[in-house]
């Protein structure tokens, strides 16, 4: 997928016509129309790297071409966050906090640009995009408390005249590697944290999503600038797989937070490791929803259909599995059938459209192979199955977009140590079982590698002990009578087993951004050892 989006940097004078439709949401975030874009930020714009094409998954129009990092560029970008870096971990934590509050204002004057930007150039749908953005000003609001808040502790010594302390200090320079699905919130969950720290950030984005790095970084740049903070605190270099692996390697760089696939993330998380830096991890979400026979469907019905289709399956917390009590099964299923047959395609970024694309011709694979393979096993198929075709798009503009359909399918085996089951398909495919017990439906939600997010349906207290228990469900995120998708900003966000470990956000978060010393200071005039060992001389 990667390869075919890159062109040699020779075309960097090349024009390129757009739609207006595109012209006017870049234009409204000062993303250049004409000519090649520079992708690169270390307090001055460039990009001397090869040349990435954003292609907008609704038409297949190509948005711009995007002048990458090359080597060298990267080497200096490093630099300068690690200069960057000196600086500002001398601003006191609530000046740090002023920053925040004007980066805030500052996105949310532009949300409705930006979640446009969003549904045009990662194809989801525009209440999701403004959505995403939102999350972005609301970590800010965050962390601009925060930066009050960042308090270690006071222990009492056994020693008289003593006293511990557990003091955080900045960290150094943090590498934030973004998924392409949340190509903007999830570096807001990073960069308010490590700028509230003192620290500085490097952004790598996915590839497939550079113009809405470049437009967020242009908005953080302009408000740094205003405050005579150096540019590279929030520097950006986009690039191909090369450039997060310059990151990833780097000794200067003491925290990388990771964001897409186990694949992938084993390698990032083994680099790291390998020469004593930190990682914050988050990868797969194979995600199970458990509906009892007191649950209220009314409620459940369409917040698992949201977790399955929102982002057209393309969530880390949307929905995969769907686990139904014997007693409901076939009455949800009834009337969930009939919510995934009454959805239609449409243009993301028209306020009534519930389904845009999946994000690239890649995401169209994953999707049909996924499909065959139900097919192949003889799944009982209730709803979608193909890819939609022309004459089920409505708006001929549109005809170019990886449109597919969401697929609900009940394969015939329920065994949580098949394939079907064990693996994470980033598409909109959810695939139902039966069970008859709680408990049956907990070990398989458990039964599976990844460790994400899950969610109960019941109005029985008793159910709910259970699931929240020390016997109930082994993942980082565990809902009841919500939906597997959604998280909001005050909680740590992240997974469990093979999706990381990694914890972003809210909670305890933020005590993984600074560099923690555990001080003891005598004040008395004598000079006691601990646990009373006597060494006198």
């Amino acid at each position: 997928m990667l390869i075919s989006r890159i062109r040699p940097a020779l075309r960097s004078h090349s024009t390129r016509s757009l739609s207006s439709r595109a012209a006017n949401i870049l234009s409204a975030l000062d993303i250049p129309t004409t000519g090649d874009v520079n992708g690169v930020y270390d307090g001055e714009w460039k990009g001397a790297g090869d040349v990435v094409e954003s292609i907008c998954p609704s038409t297949g129009e190509v948005l711009a071409r995007v002048k990458t990092a090359s080597p060298e560029e990267l080497h200096v970008a490093l630099g300068k966050a690690s200069d960057a870096y000196t600086f500002f971990r001398n601003v006191p934590a609530p000046q740090r906090g002023e920053i925040l509050r004007q980066i805030r204002e500052a996105l949310a004057a532009k949300r409705s640009e930006l979640g446009a930007l969003i549904s045009l150039e990662m194809g989801k749908i525009k209440t999701e995009g403004v959505g995403e953005v939102q999350e972005f000003v609301d970590i800010c609001d965050y962390a601009v408390g925060l930066s009050r808040m960042m308090n270690g502790r006071v222990i009492a010594s056994e020693r008289p005249g003593h006293s511990i302390l557990e003091v955080p200090n900045p960290l150094g320079v943090v590498g934030v590697l973004s998924a392409f699905n949340f190509p903007v919130a999830v570096y807001g969950w990073n960069l308010a944290l490590s700028l509230a720290a003192g620290n500085a950030t490097i952004w790598k984005p996915s590839p497939t999503t550079p113009l809405c790095s470049i437009a967020v970084t242009t908005i953080i740049a302009r408000v740094l600038e205003q405050n005579g903070i150096p540019g590279a605190v929030a520097g950006l270099v986009t690039g191909d797989n090369n450039a997060g692996a310059a990151i990833v390697e780097s000794r200067d760089v003491p925290l990388v937070s990771f964001t897409g696939s186990e694949r992938v993330g084993r390698i990032v998380g083994k680099t790291v490791q390998s020469r004593f830096g930190k990682v914050i991890l988050e990868l797969g979400g194979n995600n199970a929803a458990i509906v009892m026979p007191d649950a209220d469907l009314k409620m459940a019905v369409p917040s698992i259909f949201f977790g399955a289709i929102g982002t057209a399956g393309q969530r880390c917390t949307s929905t995969r599995r769907l686990y139904l009590h014997r007693q409901i099964a076939d009455e949800f299923l009834e009337r969930l059938q009939k919510v995934y047959t009454r959805l239609t395609p449409g243009d993301p970024l028209e306020e009534k459209t519930l389904l845009g694309p999946v994000h690239s011709a890649a995401s169209i694979g994953i999707y049909e192979n996924a499909v065959q393979h139900l097919k192949d096993i003889d799944a009982n198929i209730l709803a979608g199955g193909s890819r939609y075709a022309a004459a089920d798009i409505s708006a001929s503009h549109l005809h170019g977009g990886y449109f597919v359909q969401p697929t609900l399918a009940v394969p015939k085996s329920a065994d949580p140590a098949d394939a079907l089951w064990q693996t994470e398909t980033f598409a909109p495919v959810l695939n139902c079982a039966v069970f008859d017990e709680l408990e049956e439906a907990i070990g398989w939600n458990n039964a599976v590698p990844q460790g994400l997010s899950s969610s109960l349906w019941t109005r029985d207290v008793r159910n709910v002990g259970k699931w929240i228990g020390t016997g109930g469900s082994d993942t980082g995120i565990v809902n009841v009578n919500v939906g597997t998708s959604g998280a909001e900003i005050g909680a740590a966000f992240g997974g469990n087993k093979s999706t990381g470990w990694g914890r972003e956000s809210g909670g305890d978060a933020w005590k993984q951004y600074v560099r923690w010393s555990a001080c003891t200071v005598n004040f008395s005039d004598a000079a006691p050892l601990a646990q009373g060992v006597d060494f006198s001389v």
